[in-house]
């Protein structure tokens, strides 16, 4: 028989300890996992001022009253047992709490669930305008940013109106957070949805110096709708004002960018109807320099199909009226560029079209010159608009 190897008992020995698992693992059942948060501006709700007479004060200041969105793990049970039942419960629980710090407010739910907030789940943040006017994105977001649980590609949405309206769905079966983050989603189909801007990328935008724009999205009736963008100043990272529809479909124009969407026009006889529909975009933003005067040409070139036709007296494959559809759709998107353009220098004196990239990318070292105060500087730069349309077909219907 041989010995037995001290030197392998021990390492064997050693072993087996470690593989018995983490010592501070968790059940995920007994986690609140959070999939949502909304940042609004403070104000207690009934239920913390009744927890504050019963001695469940603590010193704050009522600044933001945060909405943390929880999976309602009777629903998801209800569900796995395939239980039915009268009524149905919604698939999220959302708990509220205010004060001064994001930190604190986390912690103070841990006093009233038995499930204490786990972020690294989080699809979204949402910011209040009434917020945001205040305090700046640095500010409301330097703890997230700080928090190695929560996901730096974690979406950040602005909505006009509260935060807590856009967590909660009429529906009791889909989540906010998830409908919110899907809706990113649909961008090859509808045009006004901007390129999803993550903590990640805020980083960036936040230290670059040059306003930017986020999705906004909207609430009514237990519904959400990304409408518009909310426009943020570069210098102080706080609310501008926003973009409604119209003025973000122009910028997608000028930025070359999103698919799908129509171009209405009408015929100025007959006042009837003809639409474009979408399906390429190729822009180019090119910027003069002639001594101390700088201005830019954008081109843009967009490929689509005729999607409809409310001129009976007109034939779709008839060369004279596609031409002149294609120049009605030119247009259209010209003046709608020129529309935001002149808002983003008269109204909001911000370049929110990245106009200033452009610029760094071909000439630096006037850029360093200039990027410091380039906002100033665009508000007088002028801008010149070129559009070619072309349509490649007329759907299925071929006379008519």
């Amino acid at each position: 028989m041989k010995p037995i190897n001290k030197k392998i008992c021990l390492i064997s020995a050693v072993m087996l300890l470690l593989l018995t698992g983490c010592w501070s693992s968790q059940e995920i059942e007994e986690r609140g996992l959070t999939f949502a948060i909304g940042l609004d501006k403070g104000k207690e709700t009934s239920l913390e001022k009744s927890f504050d007479k019963e001695g469940g004060y603590y010193p704050k200041k009522d600044r933001i009253t945060m909405t943390f969105q929880y999976v309602n793990e009777q629903a998801a049970g209800s569900k796995a047992s395939g239980g039915g039942g009268g009524t149905q419960q919604k698939s999220y629980i959302n708990v509220y709490e205010t004060g001064d710090s994001i930190q604190q407010i986390t912690t103070e739910i841990a006093l009233r669930k038995d499930r204490p907030v786990y972020n690294p789940h989080l699809k979204v943040i949402v910011i209040s305008s009434d917020l945001l006017r205040t305090y700046s994105l640095e500010e409301l977001l330097d703890q997230p940013l700080r928090d190695n649980e929560i996901r730096p590609s974690s979406l950040v949405l602005i909505t006009r109106g509260q935060a807590r309206d856009t967590l909660e769905l009429k529906e009791t079966g889909e989540m906010p957070a998830f409908r919110l983050r899907k809706i990113v989603d649909n961008a090859n189909e509808a045009k006004k949805i901007l390129p999803p801007v993550t903590l990640a990328k805020l980083i960036g935008k936040m230290r670059a110096g040059t306003s930017y724009l986020i999705q906004n999205v909207a609430s009514a009736e237990g519904e959400i709708k990304y409408a518009g963008a909310a426009a943020i100043k570069g210098k102080t990272n706080k609310l501008l004002g926003f973009l409604n529809e119209q003025d973000l479909d122009g910028i997608m124009w000028i930025i070359g960018r999103g698919r799908g969407g129509a171009i209405k026009s009408y015929d100025p006889k007959t006042k009837k109807l003809t639409t474009f529909q979408v399906e390429h975009i190729n822009s180019k933003i090119k910027p003069i320099v002639k001594g101390n005067r700088i201005s830019f040409e954008v081109s843009v070139q967009s490929e689509g199909h005729l999607a409809e036709k409310w001129v009976p007296s007109e034939k779709a494959f008839d060369n004279k009226f596609i031409e002149k559809a294609e120049k009605d759709a030119a247009s259209v998107v010209k003046q709608l560029m020129e529309k935001i353009t002149k808002k983003m220098q008269e109204e909001y004196k911000a370049d929110l079209a990245g106009f200033g990239n452009e610029l760094r990318i071909t000439h630096p070292r006037l850029w360093d010159k200039l990027k410091k105060n380039w906002d100033e500087t665009f508000t007088t730069i002028p801008i010149k608009y070129h559009v070619k349309m072309n349509i490649k077909d007329y759907g299925t219907v071929g006379e008519q």
